[in-house]
């Protein structure tokens, strides 16, 4: 007679620590997932930077200004800063804004093969990063929906797992794809 109860017990036990071990490794999966997403987001933004810092040269050059600092000020100023990737996201749209007013106000810019190669460049990065963006938003709503919901619920408090942050597309203007084909 108590080696039936005993069973049940161990049964009761086994089956919760298979739901808990299943889920925080659901959610291991999907934290590496988002983890190789912000690298690959990180790396497109790094290159980004790099191909406005590097224009900073040849805008000075076909516009014979001076003063580097009125030169894409944005990315001469994340040169001394230190920001989060959807900051840094942001900040390079206002970059690459300032990036194409040049073409707008110097018409020998548009001439320029640095030019040239780093608008081409900086539309394949766009491709790059809205797929990645798209990829990272889709792991993440699967992430907090197991955050959110219950049972996993339970084990994201005892690990204290919490919701991500997305990345927000770029709504208030037309895409950077669209600016740099003009």
């Amino acid at each position: 007679m108590i080696v039936i109860p005993i069973a049940i017990f161990i049964l009761v036990v086994f089956v919760i620590a298979l739901f808990f071990f299943t889920t925080i490794n659901h959610f291991q999966e999907y934290i590496i997932r988002i983890n190789e997403a912000e690298v690959s987001i990180d790396s497109v933004l790094r290159k980004r930077f790099d191909l406005l810092n590097k224009s900073v040269d040849f805008i000075k050059e076909a516009t014979k200004l001076e003063d580097t600092g009125t030169i894409l000020p944005t990315i001469i100023k994340l040169r001394s800063q230190s920001v989060s990737n959807i900051e840094l996201d942001k900040e390079l749209y206002a970059a690459i804004e300032e990036f194409q007013s040049y073409a707008d106000k110097y018409e020998e810019i548009k001439k320029n093969e640095g030019y040239v190669k780093t608008q081409i460049n900086l539309m394949e990065s766009e491709s790059e990063i809205v797929a990645l963006r798209k990829y990272y938003n889709d792991i993440t709503v699967n992430y907090n929906k197991l955050v959110n919901s219950f049972p996993s619920k339970i084990v994201s408090f005892l690990k204290k797992y919490t919701v991500k942050e997305y990345y927000e597309e770029r709504k208030e203007k037309k895409s950077i794809l669209e600016e740099l084909k003009a």
